[in-house]
């Protein structure tokens, strides 16, 4: 899929789930969806081939049981965050909001429906408006890392059901489809309200106060005695 230019990889520490997860959301898929006049029933259809193309893509991977199944785990997480990470990139596009899709709002759509309270200084929610802040780069390289561990925790559920047989696939199949309804119901939430970007330097410094001019103080007279 192409994709427009990003923004450098994070440096230092950082795991490779960060690194990962980092690209993902910013690299913004190109959509070939137009500005639709009835944005919802187009959004319906394409959140319906995304869940099951990601159920059908995640239930193929998890067929091999034991420790063959081990190897697919990887590959069936990314390919599910690609699927999504497209599906996303349509529904704005439908709503005519793909120039607004900036890697906040991206990580917002794709993570909210799991980590709903790390979102909460990226987007919020005024009436029917939402605010996007574009958070310093080390902000968010702590958010990902963060995110980082939950999505370590949903791997080991991962694990266990591939030593099931048949049963295991089925349920990863069905989170897959489920997941993926939740990223396009959040994609839909956020698209179709209006949208205001809080821009600033991505260093995170906040612009600096105008110095006020200080008037001189004249000396005192002093009384002579």
């Amino acid at each position: 899929m192409p994709t427009q230019s990003s923004l450098p990889a994070p440096e230092g520490g950082e795991n490779e789930f960060v690194k990962v997860i980092y690209n993902l959301v910013t690299n913004i898929p190109v959509s070939s969806e137009p500005p639709n006049s009835d944005p919802h029933l187009r959004t319906k259809a394409l959140i319906s081939a995304a869940c099951l193309k990601s159920a059908a893509y995640s239930g193929t991977l998890a067929l091999p049981p034991g420790p063959l199944g081990m190897i697919t785990i990887l590959p069936d997480l990314m390919g599910i965050w690609h699927i999504q990470r497209q599906l996303v990139a349509d529904v704005a596009a439908c709503y005519g909001k793909r120039a607004v899709l900036n890697r906040e709002l991206m990580f917002y759509c794709l993570f909210r429906h799991g980590a709903a309270v790390l979102m909460r200084d990226i987007v919020t929610r005024l009436g029917e408006r939402l605010l996007v802040k574009r958070v310093a780069l080390r902000f968010f390289q702590q958010t990902l890392q963060k995110l980082g561990v939950r999505i370590t925790q949903r791997l080991i559920g991962r694990t266990i059901s591939r030593w099931i047989p048949l049963i295991g696939a089925a349920g990863i199949a069905g989170y897959a489809y489920y997941d993926t309804g939740c990223v396009g119901k959040t994609a839909v939430d956020t698209f179709s309200r209006d949208i205001d970007i809080a821009e600033h330097p991505d260093t995170g410094s906040k612009p600096s106060k105008p110095k006020s001019r200080r008037r001189k103080k004249k000396p005192s007279k002093s009384n002579k005695v």
